[in-house]
């Protein structure tokens, strides 16, 4: 794929390989570590609107940023269009210039009330979200599905209305809400959804390799594409599809988080977001999978940091 700039609603983004928004994971310590391997655009982890609209500390905490973060998007997801235009509005999102609204998450808790991929059922509601946000003056960018059902894919019937609704861009997810992350995405789709709109279309799903972003952007004409499960599992993906030439270093990487976490968010909640990180980098590295359990058994920093010990003195990792 051709590495170039991008432009978002009068921003420029470095370029067209984005990070995707991962709950629990795509905090500001991993979106930093995206960035130095050379993501042009990350995502906050999915945030509630209400969340927001209630002052909840722990939604509040997903919003945390790192002060070298310039252009990453903050993604909330909801189904009350004064609600969703509250949340753009608050404090909180005050040092976020780009709002992405989830329209494309399939969890049942998530879609049985109406929110994510559920709006897909529902247009009138989903462009009245997307122009109520529009109004608070961010920029506005949507995520969405190919559908909810196989039977029925309404990709670029969804892509045109967000963009008369007043989105910047999209992000088609190649897979219908019923498919979750199953199976090949479904390049035609994402295509129909390019050819239906002017504003950049960026394509979301099975992205694993250079070659697959290569071969997404090949079939469906996108502006960009879209790296989520594959960047869990290694990070330096991201140097490897802008050919950016940062060397790959797992342990350095563990260690950049954990010194970036550790003073804002204590040492409990450091050991157990970085052992659950540093499972996905070492996963399919011979010799580690015998370490995986003595990771999660560790409480504390000094324990965490005795297992990392093991597994990188093994020579294998």
């Amino acid at each position: 794929m051709k590495i170039r700039s991008i432009e978002i609603g009068g921003r420029t983004i470095a370029n067209n390989v984005f990070c995707a928004p991962l709950a629990g994971y795509t905090d500001f310590a991993f979106r930093k570590l995206c960035y130095s391997y050379g993501a042009g655009l990350c995502f906050t982890e999915m945030v509630s609107a209400k969340g927001l609209r209630y002052n909840s500390e722990a939604t509040r905490a997903l919003l945390r940023k790192d002060p070298s973060e310039q252009a990453t998007a903050a993604q909330i997801f909801g189904n009350d269009p004064h609600i969703m235009r509250a949340a753009c509005e608050s404090e909180s999102l005050a040092g976020y210039d780009i709002v992405d609204i989830n329209m494309g998450c399939p969890v049942p808790k998530v879609f049985k009330n109406g929110e994510g991929s559920a709006l897909m059922g529902d247009l009138s509601l989903a462009g009245a979200i997307i122009s109520a946000c529009k109004k608070s003056g961010k920029v506005i960018t949507v995520k969405f599905r190919t559908g909810i059902a196989e039977d029925k894919k309404i990709a670029a019937e969804f892509a045109k209305m967000c963009e008369d609704a007043g989105a910047d861009l999209i992000t088609v997810h190649g897979r219908t809400r019923e498919k979750y992350y199953a199976g090949e995405p479904d390049y035609a789709q994402i295509a129909a959804a390019k050819q239906a709109v002017g504003i950049p279309v960026v394509a979301n799903g099975g992205v694993f390799s250079k070659e697959d972003a290569d071969r997404l952007m090949d079939r469906t004409g996108a502006d960009g594409v879209m790296v989520a499960r594959a960047a869990l599992y290694d990070p330096h993906i991201f140097a490897e599809i802008t050919g950016s030439g940062k060397g790959k270093d797992v342990r350095g990487d563990i260690e950049r988080q954990i010194a970036d976490m550790l003073p804002v968010c204590g040492e409990k909640f450091t050991v157990v977001q970085m052992r659950k990180m540093a499972s996905f980098y070492v996963r399919g590295m011979r010799g580690c999978a015998q370490f995986r359990q003595k990771l999660f058994a560790a409480d504390t920093l000094s324990a965490l940091e005795g297992v990392l010990d093991e597994i990188f003195a093994q020579g294998v990792c």
